[in-house]
Order: structure tokens, then sequence, then C-alpha cells
């Protein structure tokens, strides 16, 4: 939010520099993120009067102005085509300088010369305030000769101060001129009160109701201007609204932006004779349903829209911006003032799924003063007659389902002296009624607060606490040695476990990143996830930080997918190896809401361009990051089994399914290179995702004795189909070999002639052992016998 200076002392008299003025606000929690003296380059201007104004003697296009500067005079040419003799217009004699740092001299124009320059909106640095192209002119109640940076208040400087979601309340003049008189010692706070208007249906202007059919619009009034003229409005006036970072449009709807800046509360004007109807329905938008807002850009609107209404016709979309149907334009003859409250996070949701972030909804979404929202109608009316003789009818059409009270809270010297270490009540009482929390009673242990309904922030002890630190300051908290700590702490279980594992994969070269846990819904498609999955029906927020992050996460592919976006885009060309553990958000079963499951997940990226001696043996593949799987579950002495998967973003033939002790908890793959062409990824990247609780539980190591007595060795061939897992055809082995088959290792593959088309043939080697004795060949014999009989049985044809 932009706030000039100047305009803000007329509010509150602040005796320091702006700078000291922006680094005590800053410490007390309203950023002031940088000051800006837009003017500053203006240099030796002065308010000039045209006395003379006639065409170049050789030059029709041009003419040649003679100025008063009071006294001295001055000859200037121009070739703007809006000036007469009389106007007050910028000059700047030769010496002087422009915004842009432009020093003015003298120019020959044929015959003419031309001494100085006079000046544009442009050229002084504000091109909003100009009213019509050509040459800036001045309001005849200035005096020529006189400084323009000082006659026109441009030695003023912006304050861009960043406002918190929960602090609405100083989204406006009179809040901040407030929170100044609360935290800056020797401010003196200017009391401007807002006049109620009357309220009533009597006046000039024929009218035949108000309806709110919507919960989301409590409140609503409206004014009437049943006579105006459309003009520019005063200079001043649009100056003050160029600094704070708004363009000027014409009297009228100039003086509703004005007054939302002073009051913080947004208004809106129709033009009255425009609407379909003397009436006005604030109701909810349908499914679909269309609208053309003031910028001619039509909008989709959804269920949850709150719309304005007049003669079942939409004229506005609440608390975000009127239509193109009813707007304000130079033909305007009457007007309808619209101040309302409407629920934040109705206009919070609308306007992010448009795009829609006007100064109205930045307000209305952190929730305006329900208190104001009548008097800024009497405020606006002042303010009106004051800068540009309109009048507005004193009666005010209003009507409202709801009431808000003022909330009452206690402050206790118990608690205030166990957070802050300081139980001055007095003092506590003195620095909150300096930002106009009332006290009504109180003991010498406790007192109690009214709080203004501008405060929505405020609803417990606490936050006033909160309160009395910042305007007291937290330096002043004096700092304790925590008290001694009998015995030491430990760490727990969990914490241990997660660190375990996120030291392997860091020992295995992953670095770890921490994403959001909202995710744009296309991920759903891009990752080509199937209705049918669970993962394609993730939760969608209710209030998004942007469209972008709309959906809670079903899977942790998607942010390191985009992080490993990001860092290709910067020009990255090493390998990349990330790792994140965070949890996934998934429909409930079973009668479950939902259900929140941790999860570690890994991607790896080989790089392009190495050049690398042994470039071929350092890529990863699918069989490296099975081994990193293997080393992450080993971290937790578990072993995992893999057998073949399917994932829909899986490259097929290049997906395992993972499991711990039978039980699926994950899978590794190689994301499919045509989701990798649309996400402009080089591929090949592969990827897994591993379920955190089945390892939480460490599984303690097993230990034996030295095996003291020699193994005997067996090999055995068998031919089985080229689908079958090899880790299905080692369990049967195991099964089948009975206790004294020691380990087994596969040492030969063949497939190729003399082995039937689709299977493959597989060599191991047996080690049999006993730990108390060494077998004879004839028990290992008999035993391998066995097995080979059994593994024929079960279907394996043995070579």
């Amino acid at each position: 939010m932009r706030i000039s200076w100047k305009w803000l002392n007329e509010f509150c008299k602040i005796p320091l520099s702006p700078e000291e003025a922006a680094e005590r606000l800053t410490l007390t929690g309203c950023e002031v993120e940088s000051i800006e003296r837009p003017c500053s380059a203006l240099k030796g201007l002065i308010v000039g009067r045209i006395e003379k104004l006639r065409v170049h003697p050789e030059r029709a296009d041009l003419f040649v102005a003679e100025l008063d500067l009071g006294g001295p005079r001055a000859q200037c040419v121009t070739a703007a085509r809006n000036l007469k003799e009389g106007d007050f217009v910028p000059y700047g004699a030769p010496g002087s300088a422009i915004a842009d740092g432009t020093v003015l001299g003298k120019r020959e124009f044929d015959s003419v010369t031309s001494v100085g320059m006079m000046l544009s909106a442009e050229e002084i640095g504000l091109p909003w305030i100009a009213e019509e192209f050509g040459i800036l002119r001045l309001p005849r109640a200035l005096v020529p000769g006189e400084d323009l940076v000082k006659a026109l208040g441009l030695d003023d400087c912006i304050l861009e101060i960043s406002i918190t979601p929960n602090r609405g309340d100083l989204l406006s003049l009179m809040g901040l001129a407030r929170e100044c008189h609360g935290v800056i010692p020797g401010a003196v706070l200017e009391r401007k009160e807002l006049r109620p208007p009357q309220v009533g249906n009597q006046g000039t202007v024929a009218w035949d109701g108000l309806t709110l059919e919507d919960p989301g619009c409590p409140l609503y009034g409206l004014s009437f201007a049943p006579s105006v003229k459309i003009e520019p409005s005063p200079l001043e006036t649009r100056i003050r609204l160029a600094f704070s970072g708004v363009r000027s449009i014409n009297n009228i709807v100039d003086a509703t932006n004005a007054v939302m800046l002073i009051t913080g509360q947004p208004l809106h004007a129709f033009d009255l004779d425009r609407l379909p109807a003397r009436e006005i329905t604030v109701r909810g938008a349908s499914e679909g349903e269309r609208f053309r807002t003031l910028d001619g850009k039509e909008h989709v609107l959804a269920d949850g829209d709150l719309l304005i209404t007049s003669g079942g016709v939409p004229v506005a979309l609440a608390g975000i911006m009127g239509g193109e149907n009813s707007e304000i334009t130079p033909e305007t003859k009457s007007v309808a003032f619209e101040s309302a409250f409407f629920e934040p996070l109705r206009v919070s949701r609308t306007a992010r799924r448009l795009g829609m972030g006007t100064e109205a909804s930045y307000r209305f979404s952190r929730g305006v003063d329900p208190s104001r929202v009548l008097p800024t109608l009497s405020c606006l009316a002042e303010f009106l007659w004051k800068e540009t003789s309109q009048r507005v009818e004193e009666k005010v059409r209003v009507v409202s389902t709801r009431t808000w009270d003022n909330r009452r809270i206690t402050l206790t010297r118990r608690k205030m002296h166990r957070i802050l270490l300081w139980d001055d009540l007095d003092k506590a009482s003195e620095l909150l009624q300096r930002l106009d929390l009332r006290e009504i009673s109180g003991t010498a242990e406790e007192r109690l607060f009214e709080i203004p309904t501008s405060r929505a922030d405020l609803s417990i002890e606490e936050d006033l606490i909160e309160e009395v630190g910042r305007l007291k300051g937290y330096e002043s908290v004096p700092s304790r040695i925590p008290p001694l700590l009998h015995g030491t702490g430990r760490v727990g279980e969990e914490v241990e476990a997660h660190r375990r594992i996120r030291v392997a994969a860091m020992s295995r070269g992953y670095l770890e990143i921490v994403t959001y846990s909202f995710i744009n819904p296309r991920w759903v498609e891009w990752l080509r996830i199937p209705e049918t999955d669970p993962r394609s029906r993730g939760f969608r927020l209710t209030n998004p930080i942007s469209q972008d992050q709309s959906l809670m996460r079903t899977t942790l592919l998607p942010g390191l997918l985009q992080a490993l976006q990001t860092n290709l885009r910067s020009g990255w060309k090493d390998p990349i190896r990330l790792f994140e553990v965070g949890r996934v958000f998934l429909p409930g079963i079973e009668g479950e809401e939902h259900r929140e499951i941790l999860r570690m997940a890994g991607i790896s990226w080989n790089g392009k361009e190495r050049r690398l001696l042994h470039e071929t043996c350092l890529k990863d593949d699918v069989l490296s990051l099975k081994a990193d799987v293997l080393a992450l579950c080993g971290s937790r002495g578990r072993t995992p089994g893999f057998s073949s998967g399917l994932e829909p973003f899986g490259h097929a033939g290049q997906t395992a399914q993972v499991t711990l002790e039978g039980k699926p908890c994950g899978y590794l793959t190689s994301i499919k290179p045509g989701i990798l062409r649309e996400l402009e990824i080089p591929a090949p990247v592969f990827a897994f995702e591993l379920d955190i609780e089945p390892l939480l539980p460490e599984k303690g190591f097993r230990f034996g004795q030295v095996v003291r007595y020699p193994a005997v060795y067996r090999d055995i061939s068998l031919i089985a189909p080229v689908g079958k897992p090899v880790a299905s055809i080692e369990e049967d082995i195991r099964a089948l070999g009975g206790d004294l088959l020691r380990g087994l290792v596969l040492f030969d593959l063949y497939q190729g002639t003399g082995i039937p088309d689709g299977t493959r043939s597989r060599a191991y080697s047996l080690a049999y052992g006993d730990p108390s004795r060494t077998l004879r060949d004839e028990e290992v014999d008999a035993i391998h016998d066995t097995l080979r009989r059994e593994l024929a049985e079960k279907g394996y044809v043995l070579r």
C-alpha cells in the first residue's frame, strides 16, 4: 500500500522524519518496504501565466506563448493545442531540471527562440494527473513565479507499506494514523470522526428498494446524487491519488477512491440512469453465469460468487469491480453510491479465482470495519461538496441482516507478567488506549477493554499482551537464562528415525528440499493420473494463495519436478538428486474424511553436456535408484522387496513396486519421456516414493556366532518365463531349500538358441551349511535333488 507522507500528517502529526517513522513502524509489525520521492529530480520549476498566445510566424503547427513569471517574462514555443491566454502552467527556465533529469535550456525554432519550456504532467513525473493531452494546466489560484514543487505539494514522499492479512484496519489513512499515534511517542492524532448518515427512504430519487438474498452481504447502504456534472477532479485530488498509486478518472470516481483511501471502506458509483431498474438485489451467482466488468473483460462466474443486480441484471461483482453496463461516463447525470459489507472469504475466493486483484477486493478480503460502512457515505458527501461542489442527498437507503457489537477482553497482571516479565497495568492501559482500545473497568489485578470492530485481529487476552509488547518494545523485555533442566534432553524415536532416513539419503548424494503442500491442479493431468486413481481426487483449497497452489498434493512428485524445472531454467547442467519428506493428502476410506500420509520421495537427473572419461558408468538408472531405496530402508534395518509395477507417469518396463513385509509401500520408476517433454525437462528422470510409517519402528539387528564350518556349494540352472521376477524365483528356492540353504547367488543369464521363446535361463550358486558340523556330500546331494524335484513340480524347467 502506498501512503503519502503529507496526507498522513493531516490525520496524525508525526514528530519524526519519514525514515525514522518508517523504522518505528517496521519494528512494531507494520513493515515499510521502501520510501520513494517521486518528484525529487525536479529543480527550479515555477508557476507561469500565459499573457499572450499566437501562432508561430513560420510554422503553423507551433504556438508562441508570452509568460508572466511574477515579474520576469519569458517566451516559449509549444506544439500543445490545449492552451489559451490566461492559463497557468508549469514552467522550467534554462538550467532547471525535469523528472527524468533533463536540464532545460534555450532552443531556436526558425526565427523564434524558446527560452525554457512549459511542462506536461509526464515531464513533472506524474503522468496520471493529466486531464488532457498537452501542457498541464494549473489552478488559477496560484501565483506566477511561485515555486511549483511547493505550490503543488510535490515535495512529498511515499511510504510503501506491507500490510499483514490480519490487519485490514491499516489499509486507510485513518487506520494508519491511529497506528502511528499508538507506536510513535509524541504523535498527535487529529480526530476526524465520521458522522453517521440519516437513514430513510425520503428523497428526490424514486427508489423501489434493496434486497439481500445472500448472507455474504449482511449490510448494504445506498446514497444518491440526483444531479451531477462529470469533469476532471481538482489538481490536488489528482496528485494525491497519483501518489497513492490510483489513476484519476473523473470527479465522481476519484471521490470514491479518495474516500476509500481515507476511511478504508471501498465505495462504488453506479450511473443511476443506466441501471436496468430502480432497485438493487445482492445474490449469489449461478454456475457458468457470465458478466462483463469495467475493464471490458467477460468473466465466467461460479457458485459462491456474489453479484449486485438491478432488475435481475448483474451490474457489479460484489467487492471487486463494477459492471460495464452501469459505469460512470461523461454523459452521466445522476449517480447512486454503494457502501456495503461483504464477507471477506467470499470476496477473496472470487478475486483469486478470477485473477482480479483490485483496491476494493484487497480491502474486503482482509475485512473492512462494519461500523464505518454507513458513515463513509457521509464522508463521501462532504468530500464531494467540498472538493467539487456536487451535492448528495442526506437520506441513505439501508438494509441490514446483522449487527456487530464491540468485543470485550480482560487483561490480567499475572499473565502479562508471565509473558512480558512486566506487570504495570496502568502503563499498559495507557499504551492500549492510544490505539483506541478503551478501558471500561479495572482492578489492581485486571483491566477490561472494549475492542472496536475495526480490530478483528484482537479476540483473546494474548492478543492484548502482544499489543502491549509491540507498543512498549520487545527490545525492552529483559533477557533471562532458562531455569535448570533436571536431566538431559532426548530426541524422540520418531524424530530420530526421520533424521536417520534423511542422513541416509544425503549420504547417497541427495539434497533435501521443502516445497508447498499446495500444487497446481493441472499436475494431475500432466502426470496422466486417471480418475480412478485416488491421487486424482485431491482436496481443493477454499482460499488458495493463487490458482497455481489451489490443490492439496496427493504425491510429492510435483514439487520435486518443479524444483528440477526451476534449476534447469536457471542454466544448471550438472546432475541433480533431490529428495523431500512430507505429507500427502488423500481421500479417506471406510468413513474417513481424509488421510494424511508421511512419505519420502526422490528424483535423479543425470545432467547434460558432461565431458567425463567414465561418463556412462557414472549415470543413474533404475537399478542405481533401486540401490538407493535399499540403502534408505537398510538405515532402518529393513530389506524391501521389488516387483514389476505400473504407474501412470512411469515408463513401461522400468517401474517397480516396493514392498515391506509383503505390503506395498511405494514405487520406483523412470518418468515417461512424453511427460518430460511437456515439462521441458530433458530425459531421463528417475523417481521413487515411499511411505515413511512402515520404516519408523526400527527392526533390530541380529547377532550370532561366527560360522566355523565351511559351506558346500551346488549349482542349479532353471528356465522360467521372461516376465517372472528374479525375487519370486529366489523366494521359491529359499522356501524349498530348507534350513540348511545358507545363501544363493545369481551368476548367469541366458536367452537364445536352445531356450524356448519367451523364457530365460537363470543359473544360481547355492551354499549349504550347518553351523554345528561339516555336511557330507551325500547329504547335500540328497537335499539338492529334492530341491530340483520340487522346483520342477512348481513348473520350472531344470537344465
